[in-house]
């Protein structure tokens, strides 16, 4: 592993590395960017620009048009401070005080048991790098890093109208160099709760913790499409199938940690009659095998292991009987792919997190759509499911999709630059993951906006990384871009 200033000192364009080390440095887990917010804020003040926190907590940094370029059109560079938080279970990580430390192998940039925040700390590095830069020829220049994206877009739904003065907007959010985006999903949570009175363990019974684990997990999103198995589906499948075998008696089931990543582990505790450990384990060893062939090619290293574990209460027959059969027949994955974006998904639900004990408990739904009624009738059909069993759910946090402008005058200069300079075409792409871009073009519906970004993978698992080419890449055609515009 290399020491953190040693790998980043290394690495090209210098500017824009040096800002991601600080974002390595600093943690800026979702609704807890205030350090890096702070830090940003007073780095501003030095670098003489002006800078303001505004009332939903984003960071807008202004910097003045190159002397004489005052008239060329105002350009909002956009990216978030927040990153996703995920690690293996073996890491000992803690996103709320512990540093990302990276690795470099083979051109990219790489965080082995943890997330990087490459999501979206790349673009954050660009658009300092920028603000740094006085050699740079720009006309006037406001910087929008925006607070809570990944755990729900607070920050731009808390951007008000008349903040922003730029009529062009680039976000910088994207993962797949070369390719350009011009819409997005939009889409909804649904929070599931339901509570229940636990019961002390039965007598003549043992308690057993079974985990599933190895799986890749990802962006649910950007990786819906690739059928990557969800640990939380695959474990109420294992339970049913041990409920179905042996009077099992549920204690605690948990999975997920991010409502925006595919859940890589899921773990359950449950009770079994004395003596069934033997039958435990060969089940178990069989529904590995089984699911390892389903899943072949897609996530070899799924892994399940049963080991005895203390219980003290229990989930009433009849609540395990609710949750288990709910969690089975809601869906997930891909409902509909899109007829208008041809291999572009249009409608998707991920069950992204359970946390159920003795005393009940809750599980989310993030559901997202290019069509907007399309992510609310699914939702729908998640909340009607639940209400057949009395359950309680709420819908939250709804923002709209970010529809295509073919027509855009920022694209057209965006394609010209990247063929003039890269010699190549790029391509055109609308993106099924959530960008903030849908949500400020609805509060500034006259703004131009055209979103791009380096190559990352893994975004929002363990392992995430960027190639870092393409960071050098996009270094030269935001700076490009920005020339062209005056």
């Amino acid at each position: 592993m290399h020491q953190p200033d040693a790998l980043f000192s290394g690495l090209q364009p210098a500017a824009v590395w040096k800002h991601f080390a600080t974002l390595c440095r600093i943690p800026r887990a979702s609704k807890q960017e205030a350090a890096l917010r702070d830090a940003l804020l007073t780095w501003a003040g030095g670098r003489g620009v002006g800078a303001e926190i505004d009332p939903a907590g984003n960071l807008v940094i202004r910097k003045p048009a190159t002397p004489g370029r005052e008239h060329c059109p105002g350009v909002v560079l956009q990216a978030h401070l927040d990153m996703v938080c995920q690690k293996n279970s073996d890491s000992a990580h803690d996103f709320s005080r512990d540093p990302i430390s990276p690795d470099y192998r083979e051109g990219w940039l790489v965080a082995e048991k943890t997330t990087l925040g490459a999501d979206n700390g790349i673009g954050v590095a660009l658009i300092l790098a920028v603000l740094e830069c006085d050699a740079m020829v720009h006309g006037p220049i406001e910087a929008l890093l925006t607070v809570d994206e990944e755990a729900g877009m607070g920050g731009a739904r808390g951007l008000a109208p008349g903040v922003l003065q730029g009529r062009l907007m680039l976000n910088l959010d994207t993962e797949d160099w070369g390719e350009f985006y011009l819409g997005c999903a939009g889409g909804l949570d649904v929070n599931v709760a339901r509570s229940a009175q636990a019961e002390p363990l039965a007598s003549g019974g043992e308690g057993w913790r079974l985990v599933l684990s190895g799986l890749r997990g990802g962006h649910s999103g950007v990786d819906i499409h690739e059928e990557r198995a969800n640990a939380i589906k695959l474990m109420v499948r294992v339970l049913r199938s041990l409920e179905a075998a042996f009077p099992l008696h549920l204690s605690e089931l948990r999975g997920g940690t991010a409502r925006n990543a595919l859940p890589r582990e899921a773990e359950a505790s449950f009770v079994l009659p004395h003596g069934a450990g033997d039958r435990l384990a060969v089940a178990v060893a069989e529904f590995q095998e089984t699911l390892r062939g389903e899943y072949r090619g897609v996530d070899d290293a799924l892994h399940l292991a049963v080991a005895p574990c203390p219980i003290a209460l229990t989930l009433p027959v009849a609540e395990q009987r609710v949750w288990l059969r709910s969690l089975h027949a809601a869906p997930h994955g891909v409902r509909r792919m899109s007829c208008q974006v041809p291999g572009v998904v249009e409608t998707s639900n991920n069950l992204g997190m359970v946390d159920l004990g003795p005393a009940g408990g809750a599980c989310n739904f993030m559901v997202r759509s290019l069509v907007d009624s399309a992510s609310r009738a699914l939702a729908d059909e998640i909340v009607s499911l639940w209400a057949l069993s009395g359950t309680s759910v709420e819908t939250s946090g709804y923002y709209p999709g970010w529809a295509p402008n073919p027509d855009s005058a920022l694209l057209k200069t965006c394609q010209a630059v990247y063929r003039r300079d890269f010699g190549a075409d790029s391509t055109v792409k609308v993106i099924h993951a959530g960008l903030e871009c849908g949500i400020i073009g609805a509060k500034y519906p006259e703004m131009d906006i055209v979103s791009f970004g380096p190559t990352i993978r893994g975004a929002h698992a363990p392992g995430e990384r960027v190639e870092v080419a393409s960071v050098e890449r996009c270094w030269r055609l935001l700076t490009a871009i920005l020339a062209e515009l005056c």
